[in-house]
């Protein structure tokens, strides 16, 4: 079996209490398509990071932040799913 230098995506979503990314986080998902870890929700009781800022000042790069949607009128205290979602990634070798 040989070794690939060939780059993979590991990929971090994390929720925060704000649409800021310096706000704090809330929740969050990791999945890595190097093969090495296989991560699943809950597998921690603490976020891999306190801010989305954080988690650029360890290398992630930020590619994808959830629309910004006000709430229908009526509805601003109702429980929904989180909104306010930020993808980020690191190519690193392996597979």
């Amino acid at each position: 079996m040989t070794v690939s230098n060939t780059l993979r995506q590991q990929v971090l979503v994390l929720y925060l209490h704000t649409s800021a990314l310096d706000s704090r986080v809330v929740g969050w998902a990791r999945y890595d398509g190097t093969g090495t870890t296989r991560p699943t929700t809950g597998d921690s009781d603490e976020p891999p990071y306190e801010t989305g800022v954080a988690a650029l000042q360890d290398g992630w790069r930020l590619f994808q932040a959830a629309q910004l949607v006000p709430p229908y009128p009526g509805t601003e205290h109702e429980t929904s799913f989180l909104k306010h979602e930020f993808f980020f990634e690191k190519l690193v070798s392996g597979g």
